[in-house]
């Protein structure tokens, strides 16, 4: 029988974790129910207790009620989740994670998600789940659902949603696997926009035909940080970083940053590394009534409702320019930096809105000026999306990857 962890704080949320656990019981699954909660309560719903939770963390509950701070205790009971839930998952007892509560709750529940693998299911009914819910999903595959009302007693309204919860759980942990799929191959990371597609396409179907798996995340942040995090672990045979624009973002002040780190991981592993600018002429904001004041002058480009572009200037290029040569020439292991001098997005290209010559040529000098000999410098008279510029970058990280394995 399938087993779901179901995270709770029963000192506020006993009655919406007992709609949980029935309704997950009516559906044929078991259920271990994990007390996070801090103040005392009658309920009998748990199978491993708040006190078990803080000793798991390295705390003790009678002392965090004492000390009444309430974030120290959200942190020690997210710590003892988290430890708890690894322990369960080590002895096949946990097939997947439900959790419901406010931004308390969610925060100990989600760290506890955080640490299982991509894949396990994980689903979290909140009251934060239609804000920015990055710091609590990083770059797993935790599923938010807004409980729209808040987890605070059973209504009509949240009975149907907790119900909701509870049969998608326990249809993601009882259904059929997918279809098993060759997990020899070589892992390859690579970086992708809407901007940058075409060339990420043709590059990642010549590495499949090379007998590749590649991984594409989405420039968005969080695919950085994915990336980023799959390379330290030592998953990736080499990274096809085409889509360097997160930096942009770090730089001058976007939404779509993935942190300062962004670009160093493969590098500190020795991983064949094929880089280039893809999209770094542009900066990632919300809808357009969501650009900051101090750049309303600035080349502004509506890509839809949801995202405004903004061009990068000469100065906010020289400056990322630099920072890609800085963090390449650190790289322990081969890397290429690919150069397209004819654009590098689709827009940025001769007549394209984002077209740019002076600070493209910023960029440009940058690179070159700031690159060490251990990056090899491929500069090529097209644009990022042009099919001589896939096959370059693709053929070299082939080549490289091969190389490093014989």
């Amino acid at each position: 029988m399938s087993a779901v962890v179901l995270i709770g704080t029963l000192d506020t949320k006993g009655a919406e974790c007992a709609v949980l656990r029935d309704r997950l019981r009516d559906g044929g699954v078991d259920v271990i129910v994990v007390d996070c909660g801090i103040g005392e309560h009658d309920h009998d719903l748990a199978t491993v207790g708040a006190d078990e939770v803080a000793r798991a963390g390295g705390a003790d509950l009678a002392a965090l009620r004492a000390a009444g701070d309430r974030g120290a205790a959200v942190s020690a009971m997210a710590e003892g989740a988290r430890a708890t839930v690894l322990a369960l998952h080590a002895t096949r007892r946990c097939d997947g994670v439900l959790a419901a509560g406010g931004s308390g709750n969610t925060s100990i529940a989600t760290a506890a998600m955080r640490a299982l693998p991509i894949g396990l299911p994980k689903l979290m009914v909140s009251t934060v789940a239609s804000g920015d819910v990055g710091p609590y999903v990083g770059a797993v595959d935790i599923a938010m659902m807004a409980s729209v009302v808040d987890v605070a007693g059973i209504n009509s309204i949240s009975a149907r949603i907790l119900s909701n919860a509870a049969a998608a759980m326990i249809g993601m942990v009882t259904a059929p696997p997918p279809p098993a799929l060759d997990d020899s191959r070589p892992l390859v990371g690579a970086s992708m926009f809407g901007v940058t597609t075409p060339c990420v396409t043709r590059a990642r179907e010549q590495l499949e035909r090379d007998g590749y798996e590649v991984l594409v995340f989405h420039a968005t942040g969080v695919g950085g940080r994915a990336l980023e995090g799959l390379a330290k672990a030592g998953h990736l045979a080499g990274v096809l970083d085409v889509t360097t624009t997160e930096l942009a973002d770090e730089v001058v002040g976007g939404t779509l940053s993935a942190g300062p780190d962004r670009l160093e991981a493969a590098g500190r592993a020795g991983i064949p590394q094929a880089v280039s600018l893809g999209a770094v002429d542009m900066v990632n904001f919300g809808a357009r009534a969501s650009v900051p004041e101090r750049f309303q002058g600035r080349n502004l480009y509506v890509h839809n409702d949801s995202v405004t572009l903004m061009r990068t200037t000469p100065e906010e290029c020289a400056e990322i320019g630099a920072q890609i040569a800085r963090k390449l020439s650190a790289a322990t292991g081969p890397v290429a930096l690919f150069v397209p001098l004819r654009g590098v997005s689709m827009i940025a290209t001769e007549g394209g809105p984002f077209y740019d010559a002076a600070a493209d040529e910023a960029l440009f000098a940058a690179i070159r000026a700031g690159l060490s000999e251990n990056v090899e410098l491929v500069e090529l008279d097209c644009d990022v999306n042009d099919d001589a510029f896939a096959d370059a970058m693709a053929g070299w990280l082939a080549g490289h990857i091969e190389s490093g394995a014989h």
